[in-house]
């Protein structure tokens, strides 16, 4: 549980050893912060947290395509990541404040929020509302945001435990064409294949209106946890940077959360608001 991370994660830092952490990096950012503070004490240990969706198949295809610039530049992202929730999860260790500080935007949100930076870096301007909806938790089941970076490209997210089938989904579209991300594969595949879905804008040319010519690619297999942990390996072997999953990385993914709370002063006024928000 995300209290018991930042000690952990110090304790191993301080005695000398590399660590690889799951996300959350803690329940407040104040943790991540004294997480951080450590590092800076131990510059030659190497600190990764787990933020493993960067590493799924359907994430890399799109970011290789992003990055190649075949679909132009990135105009706008929307990204749904939600679960049901279910007998019992009331009662889980999950949506206990005390345990993990937040609801469903810090336990699963968060990934969302990391692969927006990904794709587009910090973000400066956030709008948000978040709820408590549905289960008789003391902590949000579902959270809404609009995000802008500096360049006037906006990311929305819905992040919930309301979704009562299970969904992943990354949108990207881009000045010429867009991808979408369906689907993540995870052990239970109660989130579906996962696939790409390709297209460029269409014009004028034979085909209907709004109706582009799509590539489907699939993916039957989840390599992200190895990948992750191999990159993590040959940081230490090599006494390479952590380029995925960094301290930094966790902090802004973290401040992004905590922005998305205290955007919406009627749910920071609410018993379910967040621990040192």
């Amino acid at each position: 549980p995300n209290r018991f991370t930042p000690g952990a994660v110090i304790a191993a830092l301080d005695a000398g050893k590399h660590v690889f952490c799951e996300k959350p990096p803690g329940r407040t950012l104040r943790d991540i912060e004294d997480i951080i503070a450590a590092e800076r004490r131990h510059p030659g240990l190497k600190l990764k947290f787990g933020f493993n969706h960067r590493y799924h198949g359907g994430i890399q295809e799109a970011k290789r395509i992003v990055d190649s610039g075949r679909l132009g530049r990135i105009l706008w992202l929307r990204g749904i990541y939600g679960k049901s929730g279910g007998a019992g999860f009331e009662q889980e260790w999950r949506n206990n404040k005390e345990m993990v500080g937040g609801g469903i935007l810090l336990d699963q949100g968060i990934h969302m929020l990391d692969l927006f930076r990904f794709f587009c870096g910090d973000f400066v301007e956030v709008k948000s509302m978040v709820t408590t909806a549905h289960w008789k938790i003391p902590v949000e089941d579902n959270a809404f945001a609009l995000l802008r970076d500096a360049q006037g490209r906006i990311a929305m997210l819905h992040s919930s435990s309301t979704q009562w089938k299970h969904r992943f989904n990354l949108e990207i579209y881009l000045s010429d064409g867009y991808i979408s991300v369906n689907g993540i594969l995870s052990s239970t595949r109660s989130y579906g294949d996962e696939t790409v879905s390709v297209a460029r804008k269409q014009f004028n040319e034979g085909f209907a209106q709004g109706k582009p010519r799509e590539e489907i690619i699939y993916f039957d297999a989840d390599p992200s946890w190895e990948l992750e942990v191999a990159g993590f390996l040959e940081n230490i072997l090599n006494d390479t940077p952590v380029e995925s999953g960094s301290s930094e990385q966790a902090l802004k993914a973290m401040q992004l959360v905590f922005a998305i709370y205290q955007g919406d002063e009627q749910f920071m006024q609410s018993p379910a608001a967040p621990l040192d928000a």
